[in-house]
């Protein structure tokens, strides 16, 4: 769900005091929304942004002083961006097409063996009355 091992959860619960499932009588975790939220944004922060575990830690602290973007507004530009993203790859792969067929066709070449003229007049011009 969150895009990442089971063991790299264990590990980050371990690292990050905001990431705290239930655990079932069985040392099943149970994950509740917030939770699959907060490891999301752990992830984005180590993954796609490039944090380090230190400098994703001193990023969720600030994060957490600011109120929270409204998921619903989250889901939605998520959705918009990847339509965005769906279009972009679309473009690009008739961009691609295009420059393909532009290859298939040969091009025309043209040779010049040697320049003979064609009759005698082009070396003397005759005049005309």
């Amino acid at each position: 769900m969150v895009g990442v091992k089971p063991h790299v959860l264990r590990y980050w619960e371990g690292e990050f005091d905001q990431l705290r499932p239930k655990k079932t009588r069985g040392a099943h975790r149970h994950f509740t929304r917030a939770d699959v939220d907060m490891a999301m944004q752990i992830r984005r922060l180590l993954h796609d942004e490039g944090y380090t575990v230190a400098g994703a830690k001193l990023r969720l602290a600030e994060l957490s002083d600011r109120p929270a973007v409204a998921p619903k507004r989250e889901v939605a530009l998520r959705a918009e961006l990847l339509a965005l993203r769906a279009d972009l790859m679309r473009a690009l792969a008739q961009l691609d097409a295009r420059e393909h067929e532009h290859r298939a066709e040969p091009e025309a070449a043209v040779r010049v063996e040697s320049v003979v003229p064609a009759v005698a007049r082009l070396r003397h011009p005759t005049r005309q009355k």
